[in-house]
């Protein structure tokens, strides 16, 4: 038997469970084929359970290398780079490998999607922002499909859209203070210019060409370039718009700092200029939860530490913490349950609060290996 713990990644509310899973004593809790209905239910198996996995012993025959979201997201935009900037400059033949960078974003997604939610966080040196910020709108972007069950033809095309959405104004993020009014014109007219591009380069898929095309769109009327309102704009787009949004609120720029990830889903929600979709806000906040995996958090008892994964509900995740109440480093992260009385959240915090180096791994383990 090859034993490993239930994680998050490996169960979701109304999906049939692929495994048997048992307490740590052994004992049965539930059979394969069992459905959970609640997140409550889900997150309590994740807890406790154990399950028996043949293919973690077919994988360590396969590779001594596990599988890591972090490579494969790093994988993903170093391969999407001159894909792009291909695309600018009026080259084509490049569908088939924008859709294996596309599947590069989605394996992670399936491995961990708490972890690749993290990376978002925890990975920005990786590349300019350019590009990554096209990687982490599309991980953001599949999580919320996953979510209402969007059709995998969808999906594979609102990523792409997601991988291609500023193609029409390359290079404006980089290294930019303040946008003069030629910037604030190209942002303007990116989507419509993004399109031609696309074309160009040989895309026809109308879903793919609308999602970039309306990214910007708001549910009032306001946005651009079109003004479309409510239903005129296309769910994969209203996803791809929401992801967009949190992803560039949470990323360090030269003219501004990230904002806290709770902070920053606050303000979209609240942003009555944006005039998003409310239900699809309250999906945002249900996937990713208040205090979203990899923020930084100071507990109640002193201790600092980094948010693990989702609890039983979007208030009280779960934390590891590795700064002690008196502030010197731990010599082992601990696990903290933010529903004790003294393990709850007091404060979040920003990198630059943070007086430690922690890599990825150290949390998540061999799925969030460099």
């Amino acid at each position: 038997m090859t034993i490993r713990r239930l994680s998050s990644g490996d169960i979701r509310v109304g999906e049939l469970l692929a495994w048997d899973v048992y307490g740590e004593n052994g004992a049965l809790l539930v059979r394969k084929g069992f459905m959970p209905s609640s997140d409550a239910q889900a997150n309590n198996l994740v807890d406790r359970g154990f399950i028996d996995d043949p293919a973690l012993s077919v994988a360590k025959t396969a590779s001594a290398e596990p599988p890591s979201v972090l490579r494969l997201l790093n994988h993903a935009v170093a391969e999407l780079a001159p894909l792009l900037h291909r695309i600018a400059a009026g080259g084509g033949g490049v569908q088939a490998e924008l859709e294996q960078v596309a599947l590069l974003v989605a394996q992670a997604v399936d491995i961990n999607s708490e972890v690749a939610a993290a990376c978002i966080l925890h990975n920005q040196r990786a590349a300019a922002y350019a590009v990554r910020h096209c990687i982490d709108t599309s991980v953001v972007a599949q999580i919320l499909a996953r979510a209402v069950k969007l059709s995998p033809a969808e999906t594979l095309s609102m990523s792409l859209a997601a991988l291609t959405m500023n193609v029409g104004m390359l290079g404006l993020h980089d290294d930019r203070g303040a946008l003069t009014e030629e910037d604030r014109a190209l942002v303007r007219s990116h989507p419509e210019r993004g399109v031609a591009l696309l074309r160009q380069a040989g895309v026809s898929d109308p879903v793919w060409l609308s999602c970039v095309l309306s990214h910007h769109e708001n549910e009032n009327g306001s946005g651009y370039p079109h003004r479309l309102v409510g239903d005129a704009i296309a769910l994969p787009a209203k996803l791809i718009a929401l992801a967009d949004r949190y992803c560039a609120r949470i990323s360090d720029r030269p003219y501004r700092k990230a904002m806290l990830p709770n902070a920053a889903l606050r303000d979209i929600l609240l942003d009555a200029r944006h005039a998003l979709d409310t239900q699809l806000g309250a999906v945002l906040i249900r996937e990713l939860g208040i205090y979203p995996v990899g923020t930084f958090v100071r507990l109640l008892n002193g201790e600092v530490g980094v948010v693990s994964r989702r609890g039983l509900n979007s208030t009280t995740p779960y934390v590891q913490t590795f700064i002690g109440p008196r502030g010197a480093p731990l010599d082992v992260f601990l696990q903290r349950d933010t529903r004790a009385d003294l393990s709850g959240i007091r404060d979040v915090l920003s990198a630059d609060q943070v007086d430690a180096t922690i890599r990825m791994d150290q949390v998540w383990g061999r799925t969030a290996l460099p």
